[in-house]
């Protein structure tokens, strides 16, 4: 009789039976583990349409060269996530997958640090107001390397672990529903990005330190007037 207390797990042709407390462990782990990895699909999504869509758009700050570096960082490590979960969803995400998406992120996170950190020490000097709006005190590039060293240490955390937070996919249809939505959402803030990219360097195989404009309609955007008091 088989012991429904019990998984049974194939490596190779070693046969390992896993007690259920442990079972129902990874389950929750491997949950938490994919929440986890669609969580850093979102966040960058945010990140990078507040980006766009407010500064660049709403505000008429262009970015500059780093600062596109900068995006196109945060884009390469979100791929990382954007592969572990795919792979989730289909069910073929394997340790090794799992570490390769990782090894992706750290690797976009480390990219775009150095251009954040190359962009902070543009503007150390005393006095020096730096490039663009501040955020409760920051900059955008140096919030963009506090989230790049998050990522690093996000990483970090899961790779030490191994394989106890191996994300497991929902299987109820709502829940895959969304993940999927949040996907299209990506892919489209990507390629949105492209566009508006295009749009600002057009023909040119440069960009200004400071861009004013779209090159390739010769357009440039008018700043929001300053309220006064």
């Amino acid at each position: 009789m088989a012991d429904t207390g019990k998984l049974t797990v194939f490596l190779g042709n070693t046969r390992i039976v896993v007690p259920e407390p442990t079972k129902r462990w990874h389950r929750v782990m491997g949950r938490l583990g994919f929440w986890a990895q669609v969580f850093f699909l979102i966040a960058y999504i945010g990140v990078l349409s507040t980006a766009m869509f407010y500064f660049q758009f709403a505000q008429g700050e262009m970015p500059c060269p780093l600062c596109i570096l900068q995006r196109m960082g945060m884009m390469l490590s979100s791929f990382g996530a954007l592969f572990i979960v795919s792979h989730s969803l289909k069910k073929t995400l394997t340790p090794s997958g799992f570490m390769t998406g990782l090894g992706l992120a750290i690797l976009g996170a480390m990219l775009g640090a150095a251009m954040s950190i190359r962009q902070i020490l543009l503007h150390i000097l005393p006095g020096d107001p730096g490039y663009g709006t501040a955020i409760f005190g920051l900059h955008l590039y140096t919030w963009a390397l506090i989230s790049f060293v998050v990522v690093m240490a996000f990483a970090g955390v899961l790779l030490t672990f191994g394989t106890e937070f191996l994300p497991i996919a929902p299987v109820s249809t709502w829940a895959r529903g969304f993940v999927w939505v949040i996907i299209v959402l990506f892919v489209a803030t990507i390629g949105i990005n492209m566009v508006v990219v295009f749009f600002e360097a057009g023909f040119n195989w440069f960009l200004p330190d400071n861009p004013t404009g779209y090159e390739l309609i010769g357009l440039t955007p008018t700043p929001p007037p300053v309220p006064t008091p």
